[in-house]
């Protein structure tokens, strides 16, 4: 997780203004997105093709990660702006949830990318692992995986006893956990697992794109499968864009006089949850058997609203 390095917040009114602007453009946000997730969920929920197709299953699982993503990180952000003090019992599971989402973000983006080939290759000889019925076996290691990188990240290093019921904290990561063996541990893994998961995203367009000629395949679900790959990077590069952050607030301190707090607000808002809001409803507008769902159920509700 991008730590919000927010400095102490006065009392006067004009900082007080403005941690209520803020709220105020991240809550609305926040809902609207939660809404549309919601539909999307219970489209899912309610019509078994969906269900049935891994394709879908993954991207379900994309939907609920990045839910909890941004919840956790609204939770946090919230949080900080009010200088709220959470016991150890309740921090401690909101950062672990924050930095494990977002790290498995990637995960399942190469998952997805890989079905799309597995679908393209071997659409009679699928393997038992990627079938809708046991593609559990693909998202469960991503949980895991994610959900260890992240206690890691959270635990490692020296740290002094504390007594977790009673001790209470600004929920960050570095009030947590101040060693810089935590910064180097997180920089090595998302490096890595983001290098990992671009080679596989790469790997699968150049395959389809240089084969595309041999397969005696419909061209129109070849081109559909080398367009959804390539949304996949787009993803991957929206999700990139939180590494950005230290380089936009140099540059904004050096050009700019705005306060510490108004530069990680900016930070937090372009750079991890702009591209959370976009990536599932880019994905969820593109798919053409999803939007007929959502652009029916959207009209059955303003029918509703104008009876």
């Amino acid at each position: 997780m991008q730590n919000l390095t927010v400095v102490s917040i006065n009392a006067t009114s004009p900082k007080s203004f403005s941690v209520i602007i803020k709220v105020c453009v991240v809550i609305p946000l926040f809902c609207i997105f939660l809404c549309f997730i919601v539909v999307m969920l219970q489209i899912f929920a309610s019509h078994k093709q969906f269900l049935d197709t891994s394709r879908y299953i993954l991207f379900t699982h994309m939907l609920i990660n990045d839910t909890l993503q941004i919840l956790s990180s609204v939770l946090l952000f919230l949080c900080v702006m009010g200088r709220v003090k959470l016991p150890l019992l309740f921090c401690i599971p909101l950062l672990l949830v924050c930095s494990c989402t977002f790290q498995n973000t990637t995960f399942i983006l190469a998952a997805m990318s890989l079905e799309r080939y597995v679908a393209i290759f071997y659409p009679l000889q699928r393997p038992a692992s990627w079938r809708s019925d046991r593609i559990w076996i693909i998202t469960l290691p991503l949980w895991i995986i994610s959900f260890i990188f992240a206690i890691n990240e959270l635990f490692i290093g020296k740290h002094s006893p504390v007594d977790v019921l009673s001790t209470s904290m600004i929920c960050k990561t570095t009030a947590f956990n101040q060693s810089p063996i935590q910064g180097v541990y997180r920089l090595a893994v998302y490096v890595l697992s983001f290098a990992v998961v671009s080679v596989i995203i790469l790997f699968t367009y150049v395959r389809i794109v240089m084969d595309t000629r041999k397969m005696r395949q419909d061209r129109a679900s070849v081109n559909k499968a080398m367009h959804t790959v390539l949304l996949h990077g787009f993803q991957l590069l929206l999700c990139l864009l939180a590494f950005t952050q230290p380089i936009s607030e140099t540059l904004i301190v050096l050009h700019t006089n705005w306060p510490p707090e108004d530069v990680a607000f900016f930070n937090f808002f372009c750079f991890i949850l702009i591209p959370r809001f976009l990536s599932p409803l880019i994905y969820g507008f593109r798919d053409q058997s999803l939007r007929k769902h959502i652009e029916k159920r959207f009209l059955c509700w303003s029918k509703k609203g104008k009876t």
